[in-house]
């Protein structure tokens, strides 16, 4: 066994024993890993009280050549979420992150856009009114990131390009926006403005940070949040369960 040396950010945090727990983690360089950490349970060790739900920690571990648990030996503490003070659908946005990352990724499969993307998404929860947008952009880049991102310029039926100044819908099966000419009754469908598709282009790039100065009205989020609802819960196979303590 060598040791690995990276950056993870805490997703669970379970006691296996009198002293010691097992964590699971998501890491910069590895993906997901589950390790066990001896002496995790105790006031003073090598984990500096490191080992909190959501902190971001520097950690080493070693990696089993096996199917087993790795042996996490050290973890250092980069910074500790911290929503603002009696806030607690900020809190849940953030135990939301944590569900997603657990529940859609594989353990050893890096993605480092989508942990820097999830420490972006934990810093603006500590802003109540940034709270909404980072939600949305979190859920855009984990279904990028997992190859599961609906197409939002062109139409799943026909191919056509969606233009301007009409209603679309998401067809979620096919994983697309749907035109007017096209939309059915069997699609299930859920409808978006083409405003809103403008606005889910934009959080959904990889290009810069221009989504950072989107606005969204209450009828936008609304609608935004119904598409990447369905597209999550579609991938998942069922409703995420902290979307019940979000607005």
């Amino acid at each position: 066994m060598s040791a690995e040396k990276t950056d993870g950010l805490i997703l669970r945090v379970t006691d296996f024993s009198e002293t010691s727990r097992i964590v699971v983690l998501f890491t910069r360089e590895f993906g997901k890993i589950s390790a066990l950490a001896k002496g995790g349970r105790r006031l003073k060790g090598p984990f500096e009280s490191a080992l909190d739900l959501l902190s971001n920690c520097h950690v080493v571990f070693l990696r089993k050549s096996s199917s087993g648990l790795d042996l996490l030996t050290e973890a250092q503490l980069i910074d500790r979420f911290r929503p603002q003070e009696r806030d607690l659908t900020c809190l849940y946005a953030g135990y939301y992150v944590a569900e997603l990352l657990q529940n859609l990724t594989e353990e050893y499969d890096p993605h480092p856009e989508l942990y820097q993307a999830a420490l972006e998404a934990l810093e603006d929860f500590r802003q109540t009114d940034q709270m909404r947008r980072g939600v949305l952009r979190f859920e855009l880049v984990m279904l990028r990131e997992m190859g599961q991102l609906p197409d939002f310029e062109t139409c799943a039926a026909c191919g056509g390009e969606l233009t301007e100044g009409r209603t679309f819908g998401f067809w979620v099966s096919q994983g697309g926006l749907v035109c007017p000419e096209c939309q059915r009754e069997e699609y299930s469908q859920i409808t978006i403005h083409a405003g809103s598709a403008a606005v889910l282009r934009r959080l959904s790039g990889t290009g810069g940070e221009s989504w950072r100065r989107l606005e969204l009205s209450p009828q936008q989020y609304k609608e935004l949040k119904r598409v990447t609802t369905a597209a999550i819960s579609h991938v998942l196979g069922r409703r995420p369960k902290m979307l019940s303590y979000l607005p």
